[in-house]
């Protein structure tokens, strides 16, 4: 039994009913890898783990879960960052990583049918032989799954020009908590009725279980370079991305990295960052070799107007690829040189970069934990990451608390407490900091409509109004903002 509730034995039978033995998980060291995700600073054994293998099964799992009132937890890579994919102590871990097929490729109509637990960069590593990829690009894109970028709306280097997950996908097929298996969305490139295949993007779980999607593939560009400019202020880096942005220019990708960042990311693949600058920007632009070609001679004309100290472009691919290695390997990079990182995710207006950067740099100070920023600075979603060591007493308390602050100082200059990691268990309270009461309440009747039990990953994303209120209720909107000294947006 768990919590008093939910008979171990008696589900587990159910379960073998239609699963084989070894995807039904009960024993305390075959669940140990499931009690986290990419967030190890919360764990938790669920009650039960299955993996099915079919849409049949997922649905025969939801209907058992559904009749005994027994909470469900879907899961994919594991690698999100937000403790979407916690389990829960007394619940079912639905574990989709035998959903791992690319079921189709429809080059005539450039897009792709997948399963959920298709890593991200396996369905361009399958469309590269038609010339086709699939634009969105988490640095995790070897080992994340489609099924979480969905749920996370996933974004990545290239989400600038390109979007987010919402904009590179046309179908999903969803099982409800009840078994029911629904189409949302639709081949084509739009569908009558409400924009449900929005809602579900991003849901985090909590509405459906996704167990097929139809993403859009594009053509490869004809020509790709990268720009790297580098400055001795990480303001003026900062203020140089809108002025990128205000010439209409949209790259390909625009990412900032601190000197911290630069330093560390170098030595871990020696990718041959300029290691004393402040601040580097890596500034990608593609399209037709004439439109690339017209759009570097401006875009280092404008680095050079905003200060920096260097501008070069990659000398060929495999310079442009070592650059994109730097960026893409900087969490594992911190995790060589720090026994613990806190990986944030919050998004703010390009032009208050500046502004928070500073701020951050502060409070870094004030807390005495190191920040390493690395980040997508062309649309303002920004990775800090905390460095700490988590065997020191109190640390990880105070780990969370500057989190906290740096997600707050997010809302209080107009942006949002995530971008693309989620919200899960990580962000909860933040989120009494940006939505008032009578949003939360609309949150929670969408929620409703779609689970009414409350069965499908309970506790995580939105609040109770009650929570809000034991914490203070800290929304800023009409009321007192958490930085004062930070311009009302």
């Amino acid at each position: 039994m768990a919590s008093g509730r939910v008979d171990r034995k008696a589900l587990v039978a159910e379960f073998r009913a239609f699963l084989d033995a070894d995807s039904v998980l009960h024993e305390a060291e075959d669940l140990a890898p499931f009690e986290c995700d990419g967030l190890t600073a919360y764990r938790q054994t669920p009650l039960v783990a299955v993996l099915p293998e079919t849409i049949d099964q997922v649905q025969q799992v939801l209907r058992v879960c559904s009749a005994r009132k027994v909470p469900v937890v879907a899961r994919g890579a594991g690698t999100g960052l937000s403790g979407g994919a916690l389990p829960l102590a007394d619940g079912v871990l639905l574990v989709l990583a035998k959903f791992n097929r690319i079921l189709a490729i429809d080059t005539a109509n450039r897009t792709a049918r997948v399963q959920p637990g298709v890593r991200n960069l396996a369905i361009s590593e399958a469309a590269a032989a038609y010339g086709l990829y699939y634009a969105p690009d988490p640095s995790s894109q070897i080992a994340c799954s489609i099924g979480g970028n969905v749920a996370e709306n996933a974004g990545g280097l290239h989400c600038l020009k390109y979007g987010l997950t919402v904009h590179n996908i046309l179908e999903l097929e969803v099982v409800m908590v009840d078994g029911e298996r629904l189409t949302i969305g639709a081949q084509s490139l739009d569908a009558a009725g409400y924009d449900l295949l929005a809602l579900l993007t991003g849901s985090e779980g909590l509405l459906a279980v996704i167990v097929e999607i139809t993403v859009k593939l594009l053509p490869k560009p004809e020509c790709a370079r990268l720009l790297l400019a580098a400055f001795d202020d990480v303001a003026l880096a900062g203020a140089a991305v809108g002025k990128i942005v205000s010439a209409g220019i949209i790259p390909g990708g625009l990412e900032m990295m601190d000197n911290a960042a630069i330093r560390i990311t170098d030595d871990f693949v020696h990718a041959g960052y300029p290691t004393d600058a402040a601040a580097i920007l890596l500034c990608e632009l593609d399209g037709t070799e004439q439109e690339v070609d017209d759009q570097l001679a401006l875009v280092s004309s404008l680095m050079s107007e905003c200060g920096c100290t260097e501008v070069r472009v990659a000398a060929d691919e495999a310079e442009r690829q070592r650059f994109w290695a730097g960026r893409k390997n900087a969490f594992p990079a911190v995790g060589k040189i720090s026994p613990d990182y806190y990986c944030m995710d919050g998004t703010i207006p390009r032009h208050q970069l500046p502004t928070v950067l500073t701020r951050t740099a502060e409070l870094s100070q004030e807390y005495g934990l190191p920040v390493v920023n690395v980040f997508h600075a062309g649309d303002g979603n920004l990775h800090p990451l905390i460095l700490y060591d988590a065997s020191t007493e109190g640390e990880v308390e105070r780990v969370e608390e500057l989190g906290g602050k740096i997600l707050e100082l997010c809302v209080a200059v107009g942006g949002t407490i995530t971008g693309e990691h989620g919200v899960g268990v990580e962000k909860i309270d933040q989120m009494c900091v940006q939505f008032a009461a009578a949003e939360l309440q609309h949150f929670h009747a969408v929620k409703n409509a779609f689970d009414a039990g409350n069965l499908l990953n309970p506790g995580k994303a939105v609040p109770t109004l009650t929570r809000c209120a034991e914490l203070g209720g800290m929304h800023v909107h009409g009321g007192e903002l958490p930085f004062p000294d930070i311009e009302r947006f």
